[in-house]
């Protein structure tokens, strides 16, 4: 086929890729005004300790509207202190078994009804695996703990936020993954665990997708961090990890919340698909 004018060039073009590009957002020429959550709204799972609780406190800190913190405990000094610190933001707590589907759902639907507009979506709860190397587990039973928490917990809260997102036509979804879905931890055995963690960075890239008509899909990839997660492992074994980090130490939560504040922010207005890693550069091949 021979292509005579410009005209039957664009022609092609058009109907190849649409004859309207997709216009660009309208943003703030204040670049620190993109990294404020004023007027947004969020729900954080595993969000009342650890890792989960610096996402909400940073949240809380850039002027967030309205905060529903899911969990499975409730830690009424941590939300409490929350509520007294920031009395601007309204912060909620919902109490949530996140292997549970039924109540994953049932605790959107109330948040969304309650908050309206729902901007942000943190998919933060998750456990460790604590027994080991898994051919000596004596039954499946934390297999699927690790598997229900971690992966089927998520996949529950991703498909009914995402509902929710493609109504409003907007939305900002974060999972919490892990370096661990991209290496392999020594001298801890953990391998249910790296699993988990691995599925959930796919599922992350692969969502981010099917709704980039609407919404933005990302993760955080932490490292090792001196939370509760990790207090079950003995300290011999925690100070050889640090020995293993090219920064000598492993992080604190507080390090990790400009992470979860950017990928929240419409500062990352063009990031979907994306993983931070934050990892004292653990990671680095």
């Amino acid at each position: 086929m021979t292509i005579d004018t410009q005209a039957e060039a664009q022609s092609m073009i058009n109907t190849a890729v649409g004859p309207v590009p997709v216009p660009f957002p309208t943003i703030s020429n204040n670049i620190i005004d993109l990294f404020m959550l004023t007027g947004k709204s969020a729900i954080v799972t595993g969000g009342a300790r650890g890792i989960g609780y610096a996402i909400s406190e940073g949240y809380c800190q850039a002027n967030i509207a309205k905060l529903a913190i899911v969990d499975y405990s409730n830690h009424e000094e941590n939300i409490a202190k929350l509520q007294k610190t920031h009395p601007n933001t309204q912060v909620e707590f919902f109490q949530c078994d996140v292997r549970n589907a039924e109540q994953v759902k049932d605790v959107i639907t109330r948040i969304h009804e309650l908050f309206g507009v729902l901007d942000i979506f943190v998919a933060n709860a998750g456990i460790a695996w604590t027994s080991g190397a898994m051919i000596e587990s004596e039954t499946d039973a934390e297999w699927h703990n690790v598997m229900n928490v971690d992966v089927n917990g998520v996949y529950y809260c991703a498909k009914n936020i995402g509902k929710i997102f493609k109504q409003q036509g907007k939305g900002s979804l974060i999972f919490t993954a892990s370096m661990s879905a991209h290496i392999v931890n020594v001298p801890n055995y953990q391998a249910p665990y790296n699993a988990a963690k691995a599925a959930v960075l796919h599922l992350s890239r692969s969502l981010s997708i099917e709704w980039i008509d609407f919404a933005r899909v990302n993760t955080v990839s932490p490292g090792y961090m001196a939370t509760e997660i990790s207090e079950f492992i003995p300290k011999e074994t925690r100070t050889h990890w640090s020995q293993l980090v090219p920064k000598g130490r492993e992080g604190i939560p507080r390090e990790l919340a400009g992470a979860y504040l950017y990928l929240a922010s419409d500062a990352a207005s063009y990031t979907t698909g994306a993983d931070i890693r934050v990892d004292g550069a653990y990671t680095v091949p």
